[in-house]
């Protein structure tokens, strides 16, 4: 339901502030907020202190900190369903982290936002140099400071630059350097760069993420324990932070479907097999069959180990199924996982859902 209360929100909040999260084996309680790491690779900063693997999940950018990269990529959470992705040799400082007031600038490089789930309460906003851009809509953008370029491939943005100020749709970017502040289309095919490609399969084990740990929140016909609505969830089996919507589907820009646990656990959707079984990002993997059956089924992609990333034909982004569910409320920031339930493990690729 997109209608929602910030009263609330408020209350989700508070209750992941204060809560106790659940735990997973072997793991120790995480919570997110907005700047937490959640994947590196390569070699990746927070100020002088280098992060490494062992950091995910707690390391954390606070105000006025910067996150650099050298030869690597860092994907750092910022509001319940959003994903900032560094591309090499890039720096980002965190201006602001509240909840409803989301502030990062990109003084180097290039960086991507994946908005999966977005509300009108949510001032998610991107600087470069004295441009600041709001992501207003679900959707894929591009922000590349070398270059004082501005892409949004998918979604709506409103870009404030002094005393001038654009609305830049989908298909179009802005260039800064440009006396002229005017939006243009662009070529989305042929400017998938490799922090695009990476961003694309980093959503797309999230989003297999997000279905290996859903059914763990569901019992008896409704959300079980540990649920404390929608916000970031840990997930012990791939290391990291994935998305929960509090009810229905969500779809990223990629197509990858994130599900609510009465989805996954009431419905039976998507299809999932067998048990845990600890997984780690391929950042060389490749996607080999892609398909979107009629409504009902699920689609998504086989990655070369044999691995399925799955959504639900027929729903919308935002996500609604035959008008059944609609996306679900802005909650807290939390982390935790329970041992068991059922994975979602791909069977090759035969055409086998």
């Amino acid at each position: 339901m997109r209608n929602i209360r910030l009263g609330t929100v408020g209350m989700l909040f508070l209750a992941v502030a204060i809560g106790r999260p659940v735990t997973a084996a072997a793991q120790p309680p995480k919570t997110a907020y907005p700047g937490t790491v959640n994947y590196v690779e390569g070699e990746v900063s927070i100020g002088s202190e280098n992060v490494g693997a062992s950091a995910i999940g707690s390391a954390r950018l606070q105000a006025e900190q910067t996150l650099t990269t050298q030869q690597g990529n860092a994907e750092v959470l910022l509001t319940p369903g959003v994903f900032l992705r560094l591309g090499d040799e890039s720096a980002v400082q965190l201006i602001s982290p509240n909840l409803t007031n989301t502030e990062v600038a990109l003084s180097r490089g290039e960086a991507t936002v994946e908005v999966t789930s977005i509300y009108p309460q949510n001032h998610l906003i991107v600087d470069e140099g004295l441009a600041k851009t709001r992501l207003l809509k679900a959707g894929f953008y591009d922000f590349n400071a070398n270059q004082g370029e501005i892409r949004v491939f998918s979604g709506q943005a409103e870009l404030t630059d002094g005393d001038r100020s654009i609305t830049i749709k989908s298909g179009h970017e802005v260039n800064l350097g440009n006396p002229e502040l005017k939006a243009r289309g662009f070529d989305k095919k042929a400017s998938e760069d490799d922090l695009y490609q990476w961003s694309s399969l980093r959503s797309s084990y999230l989003a297999q993420a997000n279905v290996d740990i859903a059914p763990q929140y569901y019992a008896n016909g409704y959300w079980g324990p540990g649920w404390l609505g929608a916000g970031w969830y840990w997930d012990p089996w791939f290391s990291g932070f994935t998305y929960l919507p509090a009810e229905g589907i969500f779809y990223s820009p990629f197509g990858w479907g994130f599900y609510s646990p009465f989805v996954v656990g009431g419905w039976g959707w998507p299809y999932y097999y067998g048990g845990h079984y600890y997984h780690h990002f391929d950042p060389h993997a490749v996607r080999s069959e892609r398909f979107s059956p009629a409504w009902g089924g699920p689609r998504g992609t086989f990655d070369r180990s044999g691995t399925f990333h799955a959504g639900i034909a027929g729903g919308s982004h935002g996500g609604n199924v035959g008008g059944g569910f609609h996306g679900g409320q802005v909650g807290g920031l939390h982390g935790g996982g329970l041992q068991g339930g059922g994975g979602f493990h791909g069977s090759g690729l035969g055409g086998h859902r």
